[in-house]
């Protein structure tokens, strides 16, 4: 009785709070804005304080990397903090030139070091030289760090940026004086890109790959149970690139990835705080009509075919054995999108959740157990996932049994009137939380223009989730979780043997 009376005072307080927050009330303060070039801007006036959050979407994310070129992506957002022609350069007539050098140097040098046949190494080793000694000629051109520490200056907070197999975002918030000069400073580095320090940038690039994948063991695992789980899909390959691709990436590449993805038909720009629309939108046409004009470029068209039988990824290492199943499901556009977030929710959403109380609570065989979905993305059918972290002395494969029993459960029974209940409350906390701050605001107001066309499916999602029903949960969970639609990760313990001990020298001479 006392919990049917906390979900109730929860329904109360966060209805309360919805009027607030419901579509009719943003109708009101957001602005949209096709421009010629075709870039999409969107305002939401929201004075609570004297600053702005943005959003920055360009729609091209690691599934968009040419073949044989994986890391593009990423290496292209973090060129856009090296600066334009204009910002963190001494000499841009001369730099050009130089990096110009560069790029033939490195184009020389990389075809001596990829021709078949015999190698001429001193060959290989001049044109190495050369390219590196273009690059530091280049280098005497450059003002290292200028656009971020103007922004620095300013009083940007939060600077950052981030590349997913999707999308590629830019973000950060200034106070809401400042919002010309940022409208500057944005559209500028989309406008007048230049590729400088794309080396040492790369460098950088191929450090986070050791990092995050190739020195951790979950990585490495992720890594390869994705790649197996999509044969055709660009899904297969990883965001940072494979090692070998990024060691031939060059900036010349960089420049034709630019070209082609970032262009104002593929982007959408979200402000959001302390802005008038009347003053603020005549500013950012300003500045951002002037990029030029580009057809939005093709979408994929490979599909994963069908999967027809489990797949299975497996890492032998010394360390915390892990576990991780995974199902396809259709992307963000299919009419049961919901029942997906329903069935996540239910199975792993906190402590309460199935898989917690049942693996760690009840049956004490894991210290974690969860899932999720959109893995690795969400713009193209991905995969439902699950995964779980044994106590010592238990094993993978014992959580790859006690996760199905809990999808069983899921196949062969309705959930309870409390669960349902429970779960669309969550979703609309969930909606409230995310609309709490600029910055979240930006994000999902942006995201939402950008995939649906229209920012209004952000409350119409709420709506969808509330109309899960019991047999929708049922159907949904038969027709995904069978054998056939399956992919395992795991990593197996190996402990290595201990060391031999190192043989003595035998002594000189006789025994005393």
């Amino acid at each position: 009785m006392k919990r049917r009376c906390t979900l109730l005072s929860l329904i109360f307080v966060l209805s309360c709070l919805a009027s607030a927050q419901d579509m009719a009330s943003f109708e009101k303060r957001i602005t949209v804005k096709k421009l010629a070039n075709g870039l999409t801007l969107l305002l939401c006036e929201r004075p609570e304080a004297p600053v702005f959050s943005f959003f920055t979407l360009v729609d091209a994310g690691s599934a968009q990397d040419p073949k044989g070129h994986s890391g593009l992506a990423h290496m292209m957002e973090h060129m856009a903090f090296k600066g334009t022609d204009k910002i963190g350069t001494q000499d841009y007539p001369a730099e050009k030139l130089a990096l110009d050098k560069v790029e033939r140097a490195y184009a020389a040098y990389q075809y001596q070091l990829h021709q078949d046949g015999p190698r001429d190494s001193r060959k290989i080793a001049a044109l190495e030289k050369e390219w590196k000694d273009a690059i530091a000629a280049a280098d005497k051109y450059v003002v290292k760090n200028e656009f971020d520490e103007i922004l620095e200056r300013q009083g940007a907070e939060g600077v950052n940026a981030f590349t997913n197999e999707d999308e590629t975002g830019y973000h950060y918030s200034m106070p809401a004086n400042r919002l010309e000069l940022w409208a500057y400073l944005e559209s500028e580095r989309f406008a007048h890109p230049v590729m400088r320090e794309f080396y040492k940038e790369r460098d950088v690039v191929m450090e986070e790959r050791r990092m995050r994948v190739d020195s951790q063991p979950t990585g490495r695992l992720i890594e390869q149970f994705t790649a197996a789980a999509f044969l055709a899909h660009p899904y297969h390959v990883p965001t940072v690139g494979w090692m070998s691709d990024l060691e031939s990436l060059s900036a010349t590449e960089a420049a034709n990835f630019f070209r082609t993805y970032y262009v104002p038909s593929n982007m959408v720009v979200t402000v959001v705080g302390d802005l008038k629309p009347a003053q603020a939108l005549p500013v950012l046409e300003k500045y951002f009509a002037r990029i030029p004009s580009h057809p939005k470029p093709p979408d994929l068209h490979t599909v994963e075919p069908p999967q027809n039988a489990q797949r299975e990824a497996v890492l032998r290492d010394a360390s915390q054995p892990f576990y991780v199943e995974g199902y396809h499901r259709p992307d963000y556009r299919d009419p049961d999108d919901a029942v997906y977030d329903a069935i996540i929710d239910l199975l792993s959403n906190g402590r309460t959740s199935r898989l917690y109380r049942s693996l760690v609570r009840d049956k004490k065989i894991a210290t974690q157990a969860a899932g999720g979905y959109g893995l690795p993305g969400t713009k193209y059918p991905n995969l439902v996932y699950f995964y779980a972290v044994p106590l010592p002395g238990r094993t993978p494969q014992e959580m790859g049994v006690a996760i199905r029993a809990e999808l069983q459960r899921l196949k062969s029974e309705d959930v309870s009137d409390d669960e349902l209940k429970m779960m669309k409350t969550r979703a609309k906390a969930d909606l409230i939380r995310g609309l709490g701050d600029n910055q979240g605001l930006a994000f999902q107001l942006g995201t939402y223009q950008a995939r649906f066309g229209d920012w209004r499916e952000l409350f119409r999602d709420v709506e969808r989730i509330d109309r899960v029903s019991k047999a929708d949960i049922r159907r949904v969970a038969n027709k995904v979780f069978v054998d056939e639609n399956r992919t395992v990760g795991t990593i197996e313990n190996i402990t290595p043997p201990p060391a031999a001990a190192p043989v003595q020298p035998a002594p000189k001479g006789g025994a005393e």
